[in-house]
């Protein structure tokens, strides 16, 4: 999503964002059915017509990528390299998840519940599966979604069942939800046991950590980002006001403080009315420069525990969960220019067998995107290999150095 996509309250489809991990599916949902099965009493298979007989629910809420900001952690790391827009604020529609386990009878023993979509696995990928524990999922506010903002979810969001985690990242929203297990044991799939994981504690930039030693990322962090003016905009002295949008995680937005001198002096900037507990409050503050030069705004976001942003980020080796302060760097002088358009880096021509190995699963911005070591990139490309790139082992080591001398 660009910067002005903070400018409205609800987030239209065409900007909100998009991510799979998978192929994207088709489901008829006339033939779709959802299957609630495991630690149950009844077993259940719902048409969309059974489940629009349960109880309607409705709430606003962020949903955002738990890699958003990934790009911005030093030293760089794997992954989409998200900047600011992978988020967005929607009207979400359907039913509790709490109600549909209720009529299935799920049982005390239960500490987990399980989702699984539509959508299949690439190669010897594994497929995307999700837990919640229990007391998440019973929340009154977790729900099966079949609309958002008044509309059928469309098919690159989730059609015709997503779930809706308020206040978690984006990878528990699962999509395309087809089956739902109640378990009395922790699932051990590598998207709950090596992926979407976080450190414990705090580590060293850089550092490598064990998957046993993190812990599932879960509820996102409060966080605002400035959309108005952009970074390297002329201005004159005159009036600007400045826009931007905030939400946090499990808990509302309190306040946005605004700095226009690197830091020095904070003032409250005005939250707009439109508000729900798990959505983005926008926000706008006005500010007349007192001299030409170079001025460094940040936005600083407080929820309703007193949680702020943090200045510094904290590290981890796949970038979650970024929220440090935004910070927009603009000129005053005697003429005002837009902010100037961030060039896109040329792309080389990709060799015959690296095109053969690598495009197909992922379009080539995937890989022109990074910003990887040498020794990173060894890692993904044994990990691709694993998950069924076909790379021979003859072709290994060029396509090692093509990657890592073009896109580093």
């Amino acid at each position: 999503m660009p910067l002005d996509g903070f400018s409205t309250w609800l987030t239209p489809a065409d900007k909100f964002f998009i991510r799979t991990h998978l192929y994207k599916p088709t489901v008829d949902v006339n033939k779709w059915r959802l299957k609630v099965g495991g630690q149950v009493g009844t077993p259940l298979t719902l048409e969309m017509a059974d489940l629009k007989k349960l109880p309607r629910a409705e709430l606003v809420s962020v949903i955002e990528c738990a890699g958003n900001g990934r790009s911005f952690y030093q030293p760089t790391v794997t992954g989409l390299q998200w900047r600011y827009g992978a988020v967005a604020n929607i009207k979400w529609t359907g039913v509790r998840l709490g109600d549909v386990l209720k009529k299935a009878g799920m049982k005390s023993s239960t500490i987990e519940i399980m989702f699984n979509g539509a959508d299949v696995p690439i190669g010897t990928m594994p497929d995307f599966v999700r837990c919640l524990p229990v007391a998440k999922a019973m929340h009154p506010d977790t729900l099966l979604a079949y609309e958002m903002n008044g509309a059928a979810i469309p098919a690159s969001h989730g059609h015709p069942l997503r779930l809706i985690v308020p206040g978690w990242a984006g990878d528990c929203w699962v999509k395309w939800v087809t089956d739902i297990e109640a378990r009395d044991t922790e699932f051990d799939g590598f998207f709950m046991k090596t992926a979407y994981r976080r450190p414990k504690r705090t580590v060293m930039p850089g550092a490598a950590v064990d998957p046993a030693d993190m812990t599932p990322v879960s509820a996102i962090n409060p966080k605002s980002v400035i959309s108005s003016p952009r970074e390297g905009q002329k201005m004159t002295q005159a009036a600007v006001t400045i826009h931007g949008a905030a939400w946090g995680g499990e808990s509302p937005i309190s306040k946005v403080d605004i700095s226009t001198d690197n830091g020095r002096t904070w003032h409250p900037a005005k939250l707009g009315a439109d508000q729900s507990k798990y959505s983005w409050r926008l926000w706008d503050f006005t500010w007349t420069p007192p001299a030409a030069g170079s001025y460094v705004l940040m936005a600083q976001a407080t929820d309703a525990t007193g949680k702020r942003q943090p200045f510094a980020e904290d590290w981890n080796p796949s970038g979650y969960l970024n929220n440090v302060v935004h910070q927009v760097r603009v000129e005053v002088g005697a003429t005002a220019a837009p902010a100037p358009e961030p060039a896109a880096a040329p792309s080389p021509a990709f060799p015959p067998k690296a095109k053969a190995s690598c495009v197909g699963c992922h379009a080539e911005e995937m890989m022109t995107g990074q910003h990887l070591t040498r020794g990173q990139w060894d890692k993904e490309i044994d990990k691709m290999v694993k998950w069924g790139a076909q790379v021979k082992p003859e072709d290994r080591a060029a396509l090692l150095d093509f990657l890592s001398s073009h896109f580093k």
